[in-house]
C-alpha cells in the first residue's frame, strides 16, 4: 500500500529531527566510530539507491519527451528559457553573497589565533582540494567535453551533461525516421521511464531511515560546536540562501508566471525533495525526487521536467555559487585584501561561469571556490579556514539549488503552456 504523501513526508521530517539530536548526543560522548560503522551504511544505502535511477531516468525520459515533440524549434526554445533563467539566478546569488559579505564583513572578526588552528587542522585536505581544482579542464575544453565519444561509457559512468546531449540528439534522429520506426523505441523506452517512476516510489519508502542515518552521521562527525569560530560567516551564508529563496524565487514564481504558480502550494510539494537535498548534499542522488514533485506536486509536464531538471542539476549551482561569493571576499578579508569593484566583478563571471559541468555531488563547491580563487589571486591555502564548516553548509546550499531547479522547470512549463493542476501528490 502507498504511503500517503504528508504520512511519508512527516516520518522523514521526524528521522531528520531525530538524526540531529542523536548526532549531537553521539558528537558529546565521542562515540562517532559507532555510527560510522552501523549506521551510516544505512545512509549509504539509500543514497546508493537514488542514484542508482539517475541515469536511467535522465535518459529514458529525456529522450522520450524530445522524441515526442515532434519541433525542434520547441527543443530550441525550451533550451534557451532554460539556461538563460539558471545563469541570471546564479548570477544574483553571486550578487546577494557578495553585499552581504561586504555590508557584514565576516572576516574582520577572526582572531589569530582561530586563523591559525584553522589553517594548521585543514591545510592537508585544503591542499587536495587546490590539487584537484588544478586539473580541471578550462571552460571552453568542459564545453567541448559535453560531446561524448563514446555514449555507452558516458552513461556507465555517470557523465550528466553527455548523457542529456546524447539523449537530445537521439531523440531528435528518432524524430526524422517514418513512424512505423520510431514507435517502438520510444515505446521500449517509455516503459523503462515508467519502471523507474515506479523505483522512486519503492525506494522512497526507505527515506525515513536513510535521511536519519545521514544527518546523525554528519552531525555526529561534526558536531554543531565547529560553527562556532566561524559562526557569522555561516550565519551570513545562511542568510544569504534564505534571501535567495524568499526573494529571488518568490518573485520568478510571481512575475514569470503571473500569479498562476500558488507559492504555498509550490513550497510544500518539493519539500520532500528539499528535505532528500539537505541530507544528502547532492543535487543529482535527489534528481529523481525533484522530477516527481514537479510533476505530481506542481503540475509541470514530464516533458519539460525531464529537460529542465536534469540540466539544472548539472549547470545550476545558485546555492554554491551564493556561498563562494560570500566565501571568497570572507578569507580576502582574513588575509587584509581589499577586493575592488573589479575583482568582485569577476567572482561574479568566474562563479557562473564554474558552475558549467560540476557535478552535483557532495563538496563540489569547494573545488569550484578553488578557481574562482586562483583568478583573482587570493591565497588558495585560505580554503582551510572555511574546511570545517563546509560539510555542513554544503547541505544548506544544496537545498538552494534543487528549489532553483525546481522554479525554472514550472516557470519553463507555464511559458509553454505546459503547467496543468497537480494531480494526486505521490510523496
Amino acid at each position: 500500500m502507498k504511503i500517503p504523501k504528508l504520512q511519508l513526508y512527516t516520518k522523514i521530517l521526524i528521522g531528520l529531527i531525530l538524526g540531529i539530536i542523536v548526532g549531537i548526543v553521539a558528537n558529546q560522548l565521542k562515540i562517532t566510530p559507532f555510527f560510522s560503522t552501523y549506521i551510516k551504511p544505512f545512509g549509504t544505502a539509500f543514497i546508493r539507491l537514488i542514484s542508482m535511477v539517475v541515469v536511467p531516468l535522465v535518459f529514458a525520459s529525456l529522450f522520450v519527451g524530445t522524441a515526442s515533440l515532434n519541433d525542434i524549434r520547441k527543443l530550441g526554445r525550451i533550451g534557451g528559457k532554460t539556461i538563460g533563467y539558471y545563469l541570471c539566478t546564479t548570477a544574483i546569488a553571486i550578487i546577494i553573497g557578495l553585499l552581504l559579505a561586504n555590508i557584514f564583513k565576516p572576516g574582520s572578526g577572526l582572531t589569530k589565533a582561530t586563523q591559525d588552528q584553522l589553517l594548521a587542522n585543514y591545510s592537508a585536505e585544503a591542499q587536495t582540494k587546490i590539487d584537484t581544482a588544478l586539473k580541471k579542464p578550462g571552460i571552453a575544453e568542459t564545453l567541448i567535453d559535453i560531446i561524448p565519444t563514446n555514449p555507452i561509457r558516458s552513461l556507465a559512468e555517470g557523465e550528466m551533461l553527455q548523457i542529456i546531449f546524447f539523449a537530445l540528439i537521439l531523440g531528435i534522429a528518432i524524430t526524422l525516421l517514418p513512424q512505423e520506426k520510431g514507435a517502438p523505441v520510444i515505446k521500449f523506452f517509455d516503459g523503462v521511464n515508467e519502471a523507474m517512476i515506479k523505483l522512486v516510489h519503492i525506494i522512497m519508502e526507505f527515506a525515513p531511515y536513510g535521511v536519519f542515518a545521514l544527518i546523525a552521521t554528519i552531525i555526529g562527525e561534526f558536531g554543531l560546536g565547529i560553527l562556532g569560530p566561524l559562526f557569522k560567516y555561516s550565519i551570513i551564508v545562511i542568510v544569504g540562501l534564505f534571501l535567495h529563496i524568499a526573494i529571488t524565487y518568490t518573485l520568478a514564481l510571481k512575475i514569470l508566471a503571473k500569479g498562476r504558480i500558488k507559492l504555498r502550494r509550490f513550497y510544500r510539494g518539493i519539500r520532500p525533495a528539499q528535505l532528500i537535498a539537505f541530507s544528502s548534499s547532492s543535487s543529482s542522488a535527489t534528481l529523481p525526487v525533484t522530477m516527481e514533485c514537479v510533476e505530481e506536486n506542481v503540475g509541470v509536464s514530464k516533458e519539460i521536467s525531464s529537460f529542465v531538471l536534469p540540466l539544472g542539476a548539472t549547470i545550476n549551482m545558485d546555492g554554491t555559487a551564493l556561498y563562494q561569493g560570500v566565501a571568497s571576499v570572507f578569507i580576502a578579508q582574513v588575509f587584509g585584501m581589499d577586493l575592488t569593484l573589479g575583482q568582485q566583478l569577476t567572482i561574479v563571471l568566474m562563479a557562473t561561469l564554474a558552475s558549467i559541468g560540476a557535478a552535483g555531488v557532495p563538496g563540489v563547491g569547494m573545488i569550484t571556490l578553488t578557481m574562482v580563487l586562483k583568478q583573482i589571486g587570493i591565497p588558495l591555502e585560505g580554503i582551510a579556514l572555511i574546511l570545517g564548516v563546509d560539510r555542513i553548509l554544503d547541505m544548506c546550499r544544496t537545498i538552494v539549488n534543487i528549489t532553483g531547479d525546481a522554479t525554472c522547470a514550472a516557470i519553463v512549463a507555464f511559458s509553454e503552456g505546459q503547467l496543468h493542476e497537480p494531480g494526486q501528490e505521490v510523496f
